[in-house]
């Protein structure tokens, strides 16, 4: 089974209601964006919601993430998995990306390209901490705050930020610069992190905290 075709929604604009009163630091924070591949955002119609918002969003935040002096991470599935490197996800997903030639040469869609200074991390598992030193680069930046972006919101997003948590990282979850399977399924993973790991904000929310 590989990822269905996806139905248009629109971007939601909260707010949702938080446990926590956390709020992004310069001096604590790094931006993550997740999974922003082509193979993943083919699965909607890009031209129609919620993919506009999305990337543009997520750019918004990118470059307020630079005003700030935060440092930038990206995820990317490769090409090559071998099925042992899959493991359990053949049995959800198949056999992962496919048009190995297109994903090898632009791991990211162009709109949202890595630059120079900017740091990939080749994810194997829905959690971006997992089989990689992702923990180890935060803690080197002195950073303990983690901001959130792309795709899915109720899988690798939400997945990630679960984790953040359990390794004492702070994970904030810009809910209007992710996008999921549905607008349910979208809303539920902001929810959880609200309640059980992290705070979820809309990227204007983050900018004002960024820019105090």
């Amino acid at each position: 089974m590989t990822i269905p075709r996806l139905p248009s929604y629109e971007m939601p604009a909260g707010p949702v209601e938080n446990r926590v009163n956390w709020r992004p630091e310069p001096a604590r924070a790094a931006l993550l964006i997740h999974d922003m591949q082509a193979y993943f955002l083919n699965k909607f119609d890009p031209a129609l919601a919620p993919v506009p918002a999305l990337v543009a969003n997520i750019r918004q935040i990118r470059a307020a993430c630079d005003a700030a002096g935060l440092p930038v991470f990206y995820t990317a599935q490769p090409v090559e998995q071998p099925p042992q490197d899959r493991a359990l996800l053949n049995d959800f997903w198949g056999p992962g990306l496919t048009q190995s030639q297109h994903h090898a040469e632009q791991p990211v869609i162009a709109e949202l390209a890595p630059r120079a200074g900017d740091t990939i991390l080749t994810k194997w598992r829905y959690s971006a901490f997992q089989r990689s030193d992702l923990r180890e680069q935060l803690r080197a930046r002195g950073r303990d705050q983690l901001l959130i972006c792309g795709i899915y919101a109720h899988i690798g997003c939400m997945a990630t930020a679960l984790e953040a948590f359990m390794q004492d990282v702070q994970p904030f979850f810009l809910f209007d610069a992710v996008a999921d399977f549905s607008l349910e399924e979208h809303l539920m993973a902001a929810r959880y992190v609200s309640r059980r790991c992290g705070v979820s904000l809309t990227v204007q929310e983050a900018e004002q905290a960024l820019r105090r």
